[in-house]
């Protein structure tokens, strides 16, 4: 199969953005500019580039991928990232596929014991993201994929068939611990997932160590190296960035309000907030919103 048709696809299926697709949990992107920051967070998610480089750095770690390769995301995380060469005229563009943990937990339930090991008590926990090199395969069946936009009736019959096709090829791969991990449920990853999904929900409220080792049915200090090997932070770096990514959210509407912004997401000193959202976005939260609301006015 040929990358050119995999890039054509992506390219006459993405308006602009990131756009859903037809086909549930795929997505397609086309970026025209690179250079500016953009905050975000993941999601669970196989990314493949069809054209075009991304950085992205989530805590202390910095991912590079480009052309040809793909990143998987097994856990939510906040991340900074941006495409490094994208103009009009040479747009970077993306397929995404989410990764469903009962459709892996099926899969793996299929194969055999001996194929994918469970990890052992005290193993290290794979990290969260991971980068590799689409294979011939993959690329397959990403075009597969994608050939189903223009013929939708097929959709409901082929699509299911060809996302367990997918994600088998990528458990299997080289970064297949990252994905496994996803369908074992008491594994650290699924734990670490679970302390994950409760910080966002409850990110302004107090944030204890040891209460999270406990919903994680971890000992404090395992809890804490599982948390920093899955995320590349701690829970409070992670705390802080969904803070302050909500923060940037809410200032885009009301630039005025630092103080209740503040408060509404967990902090105490609207001082210390704007400290930390100087240090996170390089600009106060008054300099940042009216940038914000700028270019979103453009």
């Amino acid at each position: 199969m040929s990358f050119d048709e995999f890039r054509a696809l992506v390219a006459q299926h993405a308006p602009g953005g990131v756009s859903p697709t037809a086909i549930p949990g795929v997505v397609v992107s086309r970026m025209d500019h690179g250079g500016s920051q953009d905050e975000s967070t993941t999601g669970t998610i196989l990314a493949i580039v069809a054209q075009g480089t991304k950085r992205l750095s989530v805590g202390g770690t910095v991912h590079d991928y480009g052309a040809g390769q793909y990143l998987v995301a097994s856990v939510d995380l906040p991340v900074s990232g941006h495409f490094t060469d994208a103009t009009p005229e040479h747009p970077a563009l993306g397929f995404g596929l989410e990764l469903r943990s009962e459709v892996i937990a099926e899969l793996m339930l299929t194969a055999s014991a001996a194929e994918f090991p469970r990890p052992s008590r005290g193993e290290s926990s794979p990290p969260a993201i991971a980068v590799g090199e689409t294979s011939p395969r993959l690329l397959d069946a990403t075009i597969r994929m994608l050939r189903l936009l223009d013929h939708p009736r097929d959709i409901p019959v082929l699509a299911p068939m060809i996302e367990r096709e997918i994600l088998w090829l990528i458990m299997s791969g080289d970064q297949g611990a990252t994905v496994r991990q996803l369908g074992l449920a008491d594994s650290s990853l699924s734990r670490v997932r679970h302390v994950v999904r409760w910080i966002r929900e409850h990110f302004a409220e107090p944030l204890r160590v040891d209460e999270l080792a406990e919903r994680a049915r971890m000992s404090p200090s395992a809890f804490h190296r599982a948390f920093h090997a899955v995320t590349s932070m701690s829970p409070i770096q992670y705390q802080k960035s969904i803070r302050l990514q909500e923060a940037r959210l809410r200032l885009i509407a009301n630039p005025g309000d630092i103080g209740a912004t503040a408060y509404a997401v967990g902090y105490e000193s609207p001082s210390q907030f704007s400290r930390e959202y100087r240090r996170e976005f390089g600009a106060s939260p008054s300099e940042d919103a009216v940038a914000l609301r700028g270019s979103a006015r453009a």
